[in-house]
């Protein structure tokens, strides 16, 4: 799974905040709206991105696989084809592929977590167990 840009980011999360699939004119304005009210600042502080630019974001996106595009309508409209959980999964998962040795990054990681993360854990654990 590619890694996201700022941009790709935004969009991404305004997909995943949104119950609905989104034109590419609704999510230029949410991300004009996350920016702020100051100019129609975009997340990086610069003007609000333009609708051929956050189309670009969402072809590369779809490309991805990251969003999957309804042609049947005019405008067309985008909503995202993995959640945000299991788009972290993945990382996750990616990350542990990357490492040399699995077993250390792993016990690292149980290792800084929180006792609530931990407690998170168990339980999955466990109920993995039982299945």
């Amino acid at each position: 799974m590619a890694n996201l840009g700022e941009l790709e980011r935004s969009v991404m999360e305004q997909l995943w905040a949104s119950d609905a699939v989104l034109s590419a004119n609704e999510l230029r304005d949410r991300l004009t709206l996350v920016g702020g009210a100051s100019g129609g600042a975009d997340v990086s502080g610069d003007r609000a991105p333009a609708t051929t630019t956050v189309l670009t974001v969402l072809a590369r996106l779809e490309r991805k696989g990251f969003v999957s595009r309804s042609r049947e309508v005019r405008p067309h409209r985008y909503r995202a084809l993995l959640t945000r959980e299991e788009h972290t999964a993945e990382l996750m998962h990616e990350v542990l592929d990357r490492s040399s040795d699995r077993d250390a990054a792993l016990a690292r990681f149980v290792g800084t977590a929180t006792p609530h993360e931990t407690a998170t854990l168990r339980r999955l654990l466990d109920e993995l167990a039982r299945r």
